[in-house]
């Protein structure tokens, strides 16, 4: 029987826009807690890794928790794990800002800063990224079936996302890349989808009407998950 509010947990390990996820969960019939409790956070539906900052720091917050076992239990059941801007970085092997440091490793590859971005004709290009881009299907998938059901079925090409970001994740098995988004002369990947796991380099929760409607398709894909457990 298909849920009415699928209950998702937003982990609170001190850092990220918490609120602006719920809202925009609660917006499209999500039912969902921001919490730092591993029962919640396994008991839940699907699972949402937000986060703004620091890598080091969020990992060592995550281990004074003790979730960091919690999280790869959740990546390798059948539950969606959804990681967000820094949240999706957390999910990478290791990342290479001040310094080296290891993620949960639950998706293979690296997390770089932006370099060499020379100023255009037009404009200064800056870091961190700040502000709306578009996402776009890699030109390995330029007919569309990459989208097809996933949370970005139902976008346009070349939608408009807002982002904000110094760095950005190099996944070793490009065929998980769902979107690119190009900022100077660097693509990189701005979502990706490995089994349960998603993730997202912009922000959803602050794209607007477009944000709302991967929130919704994602309403939906808990539920069908739900349905199989």
């Amino acid at each position: 029987m298909e849920l009415i509010k699928p209950k998702v947990a937003i982990v609170d390990y001190g850092v990220g826009n918490l609120f602006s996820v719920k809202h925009a969960c609660e917006k499209v019939g999500i039912e969902a807690v921001i919490t730092s409790s591993k029962q919640e956070i396994l008991n839940a539906d699907g699972v949402i890794l937000p986060g703004v900052g620091a890598f080091g720091d969020a990992m060592e917050l995550l281990k004074r928790l003790d979730l960091v076992g919690v999280l790869k239990e959740v990546a390798e059941s059948s539950k969606p794990l959804i990681g967000i801007c820094l949240g999706m970085h957390l999910l990478m092997t290791e990342s290479h800002e001040f310094g080296h440091c290891q993620g949960l490793g639950v998706i293979k590859g690296s997390v770089i800063r932006f370099t060499n971005l020379p100023d255009v004709s037009w404009k200064k290009i800056k870091v961190p990224h700040v502000g709306w881009n578009r996402i776009y299907r890699s030109s390995e998938n330029v007919d569309g079936k990459v989208w097809k059901n996933s949370v970005l079925e139902g976008l346009k090409d070349g939608e408009f996302m807002y982002f904000v970001h110094s760095f950005y994740v190099v996944p070793e098995d490009p065929g998980i890349v769902l979107s690119k988004t190009s900022y100077g002369q660097i693509e990189f990947c701005s979502s990706f989808q490995y089994k349960n796991i998603l993730a997202f380099q912009f922000h959803p929760e602050r794209s607007g009407v477009q944000g709302l409607i991967i929130y919704d398709k994602l309403k939906h894909i808990i539920v069908k998950k739900k349905d199989v457990w």
